[in-house]
């Protein structure tokens, strides 16, 4: 699993973080919204827990990559 996320290019990478964490772009970010429910306490729905980690899955993988980059 490793030697798959270390194959992943850094651009295409930083790409699909940004756009799932932008998406959908009107009128309110996935992210940001589900970030204010979770705050509030009203995350509760298991669609939208999914929801939340389908959105940040690339970034923790970004995540991932660069801190098993710099650790070598």
């Amino acid at each position: 699993m490793w030697d798959l996320i270390d194959r992943i290019p850094y651009p295409i990478l930083i790409f699909a973080a940004i756009l799932m964490l932008l998406a959908p772009f009107y009128p309110i970010p996935h992210v940001w919204e589900k970030l204010i429910m979770l705050k509030e306490g009203t995350l509760k729905k298991p669609i939208d827990i999914f929801d939340l980690v389908f959105h940040l899955a690339p970034t923790i993988v970004l995540l991932v990559k660069f801190f098993r980059s710099v650790s070598k």
